[in-house]
């Protein structure tokens, strides 16, 4: 029998056999939790029937991830009861172990013929695989399974923008972008979990918010209740954004006034719901491994919807993010400054020591207490949600490389915003979202005070394409909406450096 996995998305990380006289094989699930569309999983349970061995699933739970919250550690394991569920269905064993992940490992492969895993694509999970690779000493596998095209089949090096590597992953799509074929079951089932002293099995049974109350993480963050993880709830938000959302994606994604929000309904305006929430909410189930691109892709270009929508959203979730894995992949420095291109760099310099209208701290910015209602509310929508509307993500952006003495002190805050409250930060979509706007992936345009040639974005912009006060009045009360408009509007008479002007540069 063929393996179901094409041999592209498969990579030997060491030259150690497969121990055959062992118990099982040994699938490290990390990066991909769910069972469809999960090539790693596949693979291992080929390798497993191939063997006639039994399989054991284990996932490590460390709390000492960087950045990590009690608020991406719930809709973590929201994701984990949900595919233990799904495995339990099938007689499959999976264990979720209070461990470091490669402690896990390097305690359990003396009983496993084979090791499997998932790809990841960012410093600390590349160490953790590359440090087991050097420790077991039974044969290591990984298996990419996050992106539609394998990552070092498109290119061999950082991609200069999404028109450099569009006709790269389009030259391969095909050959990836195939239906599901599900082949998970296994012949022979695992007797015993094994007990290893070392290592305690975190019981995932309750609430996952209760879970979170008993590990050791950072609790400054809550938990939010308009997202649910899991991959059940991932393919339900996906086939109903391609049932009544995909129609409208094109003209209508940018709209942060249609962003559903905290907005209530009542019956008789219930006809303009066809319109709001036009984004998929997808990113938060692709940062935890929730649902595939494949996935995701396939579905879209079966959906009823025009090609002009598809194609829209599909450039999204395939060009522009598999754009943002190349650069992760590739650039070691993707969360410093120094990943910038040097022409951005330079024109932020020469602009370094222009005047501010605006400066803020970390704690006002934080705390959303700008002259900006705009940009406060997109704020507090991350706060409060674990989610920002990607047009208002890209101004909210732009806005603090303004309102900060020096872009690199706007570099650091924006990345330690966006990972503390986004359900998908700490990814590589998002970093490749805070460096774009300072000019990665991006061009020089019209030169500016402050910001020089990066984009540059406004309230006015705003004003002019959206009906922005509906957006505000979702995450500011009357009274704070009243207090910040009167001097936002009052200064935006004054004279603001940043009007339209051409400079003698």
């Amino acid at each position: 029998m063929n393996c179901p996995v094409s041999n592209q998305r498969v990579r030997v990380l060491n030259n150690k056999p497969v121990q055959e006289s062992r118990e099982f094989v040994l699938y490290w699930m990390q990066a991909a939790v769910r069972l469809t569309y999960n090539y790693a999983l596949q693979y291992a349970v080929f390798s497993a029937n191939q063997l006639g061995k039994p399989l054991l699933i284990c996932f490590g739970l460390t709390e000492s991830f960087p950045e990590a919250n009690a608020r991406h550690y719930a809709f973590l394991l929201e994701g984990l009861q949900d595919v233990q569920r799904q495995l339990a269905e099938r007689k499959l064993s999976m264990v979720v172990f209070h461990s470091e992940p490669e402690q896990m490992v390097e305690k359990l492969f003396h009983k496993a013929v084979q090791v499997v895993v998932d790809m990841n694509y960012l410093r600390v999970t590349k160490n953790w695989r590359q440090r087991v690779a050097s420790n077991i000493d039974c044969s290591f596998i990984q298996v990419e399974t996050e992106c539609v095209v394998p990552v070092e089949l498109v290119t061999d090096k950082e991609e200069y923008a999404a028109r450099t590597i569009r006709p790269k992953l389009w030259k391969h799509a095909n050959k990836f972008l195939i239906p599901w074929a599900d082949t998970i079951h296994v012949e022979n089932q695992l007797v015993d979990i094994p007990q290893i002293d070392e290592l305690t099995v975190l019981d995932l049974q309750g609430e996952a918010k209760e879970l979170v109350e008993r590990l050791n993480v950072d609790k400054t963050v809550p938990p939010v209740s308009h997202f649910v993880g899991g991959e059940t709830e991932a393919k339900r938000r996906l086939a109903e954004f391609c049932r009544s959302k995909l129609r409208d994606y094109e003209k209508k994604r940018n709209d942060p006034s249609l962003n559903c929000g905290k907005v209530v309904f009542l019956v008789f305006v219930c006809w303009r719901a066809k319109y709001l929430c036009l984004v998929s909410h997808m990113s938060p189930y692709l940062h935890f491994g929730h649902i595939s691109p494949v996935e995701i892709v396939c579905q879209v270009q079966q959906a009823q919807a025009s090609k002009t929508c598809k194609d829209a959203f599909i450039e999204e979730v395939f060009i522009r993010r598999e754009l943002s894995f190349n650069f992760c992949y590739y650039c070691d420095k993707y969360d410093a400054f120094d990943c910038l291109p040097t022409w951005a760099k330079q024109t932020m310099s020469e602009h370094s020591k222009d005047p501010r209208q605006f400066s803020y701290t970390l704690e006002q910015l934080e705390t959303a207490v700008t002259h900006d209602p705009y940009w406060n509310a997109a704020q507090l929508e991350m706060v409060q949600t674990g989610k920002m509307h990607n047009y208002m993500r890209m101004y909210w952006g732009k806005k603090v490389i303004e309102w900060t003495t020096n872009p690199e002190e706007a570099f650091r805050i924006l990345l330690y915003l966006n990972n503390k409250y986004e359900l998908d930060g700490r990814d590589p979509n998002s970093f490749t979202g805070v460096a774009w706007c300072f000019g990665k992936h991006d061009r020089a345009h019209m030169e500016r005070p402050i910001t020089g040639k990066l984009r540059y974005m406004s309230a006015e912009g705003l004003r002019r394409k959206f009906n922005i006060e509906s957006y505000v009045r979702q995450y500011l009360t009357s009274n704070q909406q009243n207090k910040i408009l009167s001097v936002f509007y009052g200064n935006n008479n004054n004279n603001n450096p940043h009007k339209r002007k051409r400079t003698t540069k």
